[in-house]
């Protein structure tokens, strides 16, 4: 299996998450929100294609981090890929799960199949697209007022809480 990234692995991030953080960079959205910060992550065909295994292999070199986030893009554009990476982190190297998505936590759980099974994978879901009339610099880890930060419950997506 692949996944088609927009840029290297980052390891050490502080601004996609709680803890030091390793962050994928996924390509490809068709949200394409006025004011994205990310607008080069949009088109489909860009980026390059990693095995999936690879990218397993890259983190399990790094060390010190406590989790990984899925970013992009849009990482349930890549649901499988995505959703195999998270619980090889999770099992493998003890790591809490999330992700960034312009949909939101609702309208995955309507969509069902890959994009829910990533959704289960996941600790925490910042969601909903960023609208540039509600852009707030003040909140931590969103764009705008809108988004959420929606802890979940691993294994079931259940909401457990919201900041």
């Amino acid at each position: 299996m692949q996944i088609r990234l927009s840029g290297p692995l980052e390891r050490d991030s502080i601004v996609n998450g709680y803890g030091l953080r390793a962050v994928l960079w996924t390509q490809g959205c068709a949200r394409r929100c006025p004011g994205c910060q990310n607008p080069e992550t949009w088109d489909f065909n860009g980026g390059f294609l990693v095995d999936v295994a690879e990218i397993k292999e890259r983190l399990g070199q790094i060390k010190g981090q406590t989790g990984i986030t899925f970013c992009g893009g849009e990482p349930f554009e890549q649901p499988e890929a995505c959703r195999e990476i998270a619980d090889w982190c999770r099992q493998k190297l003890g790591w809490n799960v999330w992700s960034f998505s312009g949909y939101t936590y609702e309208q995955l759980m309507e969509i069902g199949g890959a994009k829910t099974e990533f959704l289960k994978s996941l600790d925490a879901l910042i969601d909903g697209p960023f609208i540039l009339e509600q852009r707030d610099l003040t909140l931590k880890f969103r764009g705008s007022r809108n988004q959420r930060l929606l802890r979940l419950e691993y294994g079931t997506g259940k909401i457990l809480s919201q900041e």
